[in-house]
């Protein structure tokens, strides 16, 4: 596939695309808020002796710390994972068959009492594949990690001002608010994806927001083909059909009067038979582009089952390569061997994380998603031994910037990707069933990494985990290599798979 030209990309860009996408991705932005909320105060929740303050006015209802271990810490922030798994799980079933749009309110409110960050990784991704343009859905598809990036980037500045005292508590009531504001932008004026529309019979309408969405001068075509219900100009001539409908049923009515006692008006019966008939039309096309599997009907399913495989795969190479050691641990990690530059460098870490992202995001379209899947573990595997030596010996500037290296690696491709993965690599009809397996498989080896790594970097003695991590890596490009199709210019999944032969 071709890059399309500057001016024709920011074309199809309207201030009403971005508005429903920037509303969207906020649940993402408060999953990686979560994800990392903890990491910057760790030593002053835990009571830490070199955190404390003695002039701190303590208040009779709340303790000013909560004493714990780094066992007990790592299951503290472990809970989080394991909601995530839970929302994971019921995530993919409702957005499948009640919506985007009202799977992402749901997940809102529950984020708003600190329970539904987990879903909106499984909703958001699909709902941004579906109304990204065509072309640039690598590009937009990247932004879902982008906004992970950024709440992580919000929570660790403001741990920078509020790591101390009491404070500690407002970083966590900032994510109830953010969810709040994300519940009031979908409810107001948010917007359901136009292709599940059209594959749940509402193909008119679906048509009304996609012209909406890319502006009125767009030729979207080959979108509505790709809804496998016909044309714009099939629709156009349903969408007539019913208005003409209603207007010969208006004529009809006052031209033979009111109806007599018992019968009903001709108009009525009219109005129904061109009610059902469009409606009929519709329901049966979307009937026969889509017959939704479920969570254990994909495993089932020959033609979807590589493709879970695969996509849980790099989910969970994208924990297991240690991204997370970082995100929720870097302060305590390296605040014996940077001492108070610690929490900058972290801050630091978050901003290159925002940034790499956003740059590389062109090179996923460009490239492929599988070249940019293995030079980003590649470099996270090399950056893993160098980040291992630098803590071992006690190289402060070698640790700094193989810690940089390897965010930025990440960034580069297994970041975003596996999202974008996801709802490419299977048919509209699994694409929820699909995301919820991924998901519950990252969630699951975010809890192995989050439970796990404050004791095993202990045991092992600081730095040697990294070792492991770059071991992981090394079995994760294996993998990789031979499990994950290049997705890239591929129309469908069939397409992806050389499955087109059998049409």
């Amino acid at each position: 596939m071709t890059m399309l030209p500057a001016r024709e990309t920011f074309r199809d860009w309207t201030p009403y695309l971005l508005f429903l996408l920037s509303s969207a991705t906020i649940g993402p932005l408060l999953f990686g808020y979560h994800l990392a909320e903890l990491n910057e105060p760790q030593e002053v929740i835990t009571c830490a002796p070199q955190k404390a303050n003695p002039l701190t006015t303590t208040s009779p209802n709340f303790p000013q710390c909560i004493p714990m271990d780094p066992l007990q810490f790592g299951l503290v922030s472990s809970f989080f994972t394991l909601g995530g798994l839970v929302g994971a799980l019921c995530g993919g079933p409702i957005t499948t068959n009640y919506g985007r749009l009202k799977a992402m309110l749901v997940a809102a409110i529950f984020a708003a009492i600190g329970l539904g960050a987990g879903a909106s990784t499984v909703i958001v991704p699909i709902y941004i594949s579906e109304m990204a343009p065509p072309g640039q859905k690598g590009f937009f598809g990247s932004f879902t990690q982008v906004s992970i990036n950024v709440g992580i980037l919000i929570t660790q500045f403001l741990g920078l001002f509020l790591s101390r005292g009491q404070l500690w508590r407002i970083i966590l009531a900032v994510g109830g608010a953010i969810a709040v504001a994300q519940f009031v932008a979908l409810m107001l004026a948010g917007q359901e994806s136009p292709k599940w529309l059209a594959e749940n019979g509402q193909a008119v309408r679906a048509k009304r927001v996609l012209r909406r969405m890319r502006g009125h001068e767009a030729n979207i075509d080959e979108e509505v083909a790709g809804w496998g219900l016909g044309s714009e100009q099939d629709l156009d001539d349903e969408e007539e059909t019913l208005l003409s409908g209603e207007d010969h049923i208006t004529h009809h009515s006052s031209s033979n009067g009111a109806p007599q006692d018992g019968q009903p008006a001709v108009g009525d019966r009219e109005q129904r038979s061109v009610g059902s008939l469009t409606h009929s039309k519709t329901a049966a096309k979307a009937e026969q582009a889509v017959k939704t599997l479920g969570f254990l009907a994909v495993l089932q399913n020959p033609d979807m089952r590589r493709a879970v495989l695969a996509v849980v795969m790099i989910m969970v190479a994208q924990q297991l390569c240690g991204i997370n050691s970082i995100v929720m641990y870097g302060v305590s990690l390296l605040s014996g061997l940077l001492q108070a530059n610690a929490a900058l460098l972290n801050v630091l870490v978050a901003v290159l994380n925002v940034v790499v992202t956003i740059s590389a995001a062109p090179l996923v379209d460009k490239l492929g998603r599988k070249p940019c899947l293995l030079m980003s573990i590649a470099g996270m595997g090399v950056n893993s031994l160098l980040l291992a030596i630098g803590i071992m010996h006690s190289i402060p500037v070698l640790s700094a910037i193989a810690v940089l290296l390897f965010v930025a690696s990440f960034g580069l491709g297994l970041g975003p990707v596996p999202f974008l993965l996801s709802s490419e690599l299977v048919a509209a009809e699994a694409v929820g069933a699909t995301q919820s397996w991924a998901l519950a498989a990252n969630w699951v080896a975010t809890f192995v990494v989050a439970q796990f790594f404050p004791l095993v970097n202990e045991k092992l003695g600081q730095g040697q985990v990294y070792f492991v991590f770059a071991a992981f890596a090394a079995v994760s490009g294996g993998l990789t290599v031979w499990l994950i199709p290049e997705t890239r210019g591929k129309r469908d999944a069939d397409e992806v798979w050389g499955r087109k032969g059998d049409d």
